[in-house]
């Protein structure tokens, strides 16, 4: 098979995947009652999904992800505040406000160690977080930014939603704009660009003995993550009308590396089966022992890393494997 038909072959969609999505579209309407929680799960798995792009496919571990998240936030939430409440328009503002801040951020990943880069990344998300609870005339300090009212997401041809109390717009608004930046980050990845990232991830020396540019295709994609990430943050802005100094918060850029090693690196699939597994048994177990429901969160990580993560998700990942004799 030569490297084209290869290609192509991985590129394709696999016979499960379609059904996924359609599932995952309509559950808003056939789990109405649990909307507000699909709502939070799209959200972190975009937010998994951005982390992937970084540590899965350019090997690079980052503990300050939340700095993109928050910065996110906090422009969506004022660019509804104080221009405009449409939801679109405030995620692309939200969208170019983290990615300039990932652009930046990126000049930290081209020097130093692994745990330089994990002390960097955690200080910038840190120092983000001080201001944020410092610049309070501007952020609401602590108490948050208040008085956040977002307007209805049109759709065009179809009409206007407003958000309601149940979050079934909600989720059908963050559904969506997972969907979207999942179909966009599955065509990077596959792409040619996206085969350089996953060599220099193997083996940095070797990429640059042939010719890949290290450094710009990690600013690269440690830029577009970053995008993604504030897109996040802009959804959970939105779809809860407010924004506080807790979105910067170390735990969850930590809980977000959990995420992506629960569902598997490197498989964009990860962080959203990653997000769905976690929120979900957080939500149940918090149900039953609302004191305790770490330590079971925190027994099932152990389990699963003892028993291997790839014997639970195999199931997912046999078909797009796709052995070829």
């Amino acid at each position: 098979m030569n490297a084209a038909s290869s290609l192509h072959e991985y590129q394709r969609w696999k016979r499960w995947e379609p059904l996924f999505w359609l599932l995952a579209l309509a559950s808003p309407w056939y789990l109405s009652g649990h909307a507000l929680l699909i709502n939070e799960v799209a959200i972190v798995a975009l937010f998994a999904l951005s982390l992937d792009l970084v540590m899965g496919y350019a090997g690079v571990v980052s503990l300050g992800h939340a700095a993109f998240f928050g910065m996110g936030a906090y422009a969506a939430a004022l660019f509804a505040k104080h221009i405009n409440p449409d939801p679109v328009m405030g995620l692309f503002f939200g969208i170019a406000v983290s990615t300039v801040l990932g652009a930046l951020a990126s000049l930290s990943i081209m020097r130093g160690t692994s745990l330089t880069l994990l002390m960097v990344t955690m200080g910038v998300a840190l120092i983000l977080m001080e201001l944020a609870n410092k610049l309070d005339w501007l952020t609401g300090g602590a108490d948050g930014l208040q008085g956040v009212i977002m307007g209805p997401v049109h759709v065009p041809f179809v009409g206007r939603f407003e958000f309601d109390l149940y979050g079934q717009v909600a989720a059908w608004y963050s559904l969506a704009v997972l969907f979207v930046f999942f179909l966009l980050s599955r065509r990077f990845v596959q792409s040619p660009l996206g085969g350089t990232l996953m060599a220099l991830r193997d083996n940095r020396l070797r990429a640059m003995a042939i010719g890949i540019p290290v450094t710009a295709r990690l600013a690269l994609i440690y830029t577009i993550a970053a995008g993604v990430a504030g897109a996040a943050g802009a959804l959970l802005a939105q779809t809860t009308s407010f924004a506080s100094v807790e979105v910067f918060a170390f735990d969850r850029s930590a809980d977000l590396v959990l995420l992506v090693v629960i569902g598997g690196a490197g498989w964009l699939y990860g962080g959203v089966i990653g997000a769905a597994i976690f929120k979900v048994l957080q939500d149940w177990i918090s149900s039953i022992t609302p004191q305790y429901w770490t330590f079971w969160i925190g027994l099932f990580l152990v389990v699963l890393m003892m028993v291997g993560r790839e014997r639970v998700i195999r199931p997912w990942t046999w078909a797009s494997r796709g052995k070829k004799k």
